[in-house]
């Protein structure tokens, strides 16, 4: 496994550096999943919907702005408080122009699921990184509902013109794969059916869709399916009710000062009202498995999520084997866990990445060459990555290509605040997507960036 040569970083680079442990408490922005539902479950019930804690990143205010288009009268009232007035099942509008989601697979696939499930035509676009995602597998199951492709880029990748449906089949459809995108896609184009929508997948994927709907009045059920799987069935043309939101703090945000606080010795810091939902703690788990010193504190409930504080301190990490079964749960948090790994003593190995190859950039790929500008050896063998651990000495001094990707980007800088000659990044503007304020917050704690 070769080393890359370190480089000196372009003149637009981020550069973390070492320096002394991080100190303090942080409430992570709140999370982007349900940030992206609140906007599209306040569009379709008829009515005001509260959001508090929103998640303001250029991802789910693209989002917003789609929700705008289809009819939604949307203001902001206040950091992280916005009122959705929504139209309701049946009476969106067709937008004038393109629905443009930037960086947001998550918005474009579940915004897909709505326009396909209602009868108008809307054209999906963002930016070059998105228009390298796969959008069929959205797609596929919303064809079979009746909606249509009218046009599509190359491979079923944006832009794409669909024509939704305003009858949309009932179907009983069966993912290859567990996505919460794809599930959520098919049951917000249930929605309006006439008739029961049913979706099984392999491995259970993050709940909150199901969770949401229930919240604002639909009548959803989910039950074991096989040993792993989910059965979600939803019934068609619910009396959707403006409900009010509260946004927990994202685990996948909030997973880089943790492992940062783990890496950086003499770290005692204290992350607030992080989302403890089963199907979004697998990084914990995981880190725990390490021997991370993480404390879970004053659990609670808010807006129909679990929650807690974490106290996370400075930790002597050992590599695991990480199952592929766990990779629902922790799908976004890869490239901050292959941080961790590599200050580990032995190997880690991840296995079932195949989501990862598909995501803002081939993560996988990208993971492996920070991970060699960082001085790190670490080996792609089908879908699982291995990383060699050097017990807290990693050497940094490179410069890790983000390819538009936020979760590379936030990883790296994370690695540099603990690499001996620290680590710098090509560019940091995408982070705005999901965590705008991740320098500020981790520099109040002791970080040091230039």
């Amino acid at each position: 496994m070769a080393v890359s040569v370190s480089v000196s970083p372009p003149a637009a680079a981020v550069r973390a550096a070492p320096g002394g442990p991080l100190k303090g408490r942080l409430r992570p922005p709140g999370d982007k999943s349900i940030s992206h539902r609140a906007f599209i479950l306040g569009l379709l019930a008829v009515g005001r919907t509260e959001i508090e804690g929103l998640l303001e990143g250029e991802d789910v205010l693209h989002t917003g702005e789609a929700c705008r288009a289809l009819g939604a009268r949307i203001e902001r009232h206040g950091a992280g408080a916005w009122r959705v007035e929504g139209v309701g099942l049946g009476a969106l509008l067709e937008p004038r122009g393109t629905l443009d989601f930037g960086n947001a697979g998550t918005g474009t696939r579940l915004m897909m699921g709505v326009v396909g499930g209602h009868g108008i035509t809307a054209e999906f676009d963002g930016d070059a990184s998105l228009r390298k995602r796969p959008m069929r597998r959205v797609l596929d199951p919303l064809t079979l509902m009746g909606a249509e492709v009218l046009a599509q880029g190359e491979g079923g990748r944006c832009p794409i013109l669909l024509q939704g449906t305003p009858e949309p089949l009932p179907i009983e459809y069966r993912t290859a794969v567990a996505s919460a995108q794809i599930k959520s896609a098919v049951l917000l184009a249930g929605l309006n059916s006439p008739g029961r929508t049913v979706l099984i997948e392999p491995q259970a994927s993050r709940d909150h869709t199901e969770k949401m709907l229930a919240h604002f009045g639909a009548v959803v059920a989910s039950e074991p399916f096989g040993p792993e799987g989910r059965k979600i069935s939803l019934e068609g043309r619910p009396d959707l009710r403006p409900a009010r939101i509260v946004v927990p703090a994202d685990p996948s945000s909030a997973a880089f000062p943790l492992v940062a606080a783990l890496i950086v010795p003499g770290s005692d810091l204290v992350i607030e009202g992080m989302m403890m939902n089963p199907l979004r703690i697998g990084l914990l788990q995981t880190l725990l498995e390490m021997g991370a010193r993480i404390d879970v504190l004053d659990r609670r409930a808010e807006g129909g999520e679990s929650v807690a504080d974490l106290r996370v301190r400075g930790s002597d990490l050992r590599g695991v084997d990480v199952p592929a079964e766990r990779a629902p749960s922790m799908i976004d948090e890869y490239p901050i866990l292959a941080v961790a790994a590599a200050f580990a003593s032995g190997e880690t190995r991840m296995r079932g990445l195949s989501e990862l190859r598909v995501k803002e950039s081939d993560r996988l790929a990208a993971i492996a060459a920070g991970l060699a500008a960082a001085g790190v050896e670490s080996a792609i063998e089908g879908d699982d990555l291995i990383v060699a651990g050097r017990g807290g000495h990693v050497p940094g001094g490179g410069v890790a290509a983000t390819h538009l990707d936020h979760r590379i980007a936030m990883s790296f800088l994370c690695l540099g605040l603990a690499a001996e000659r620290g680590m710098a990044i090509d560019d940091a503007a995408m982070i705005a997507t999901s965590f705008p304020a991740f320098q500020a917050s981790l520099a109040s704690l002791g970080a040091r960036f230039s």
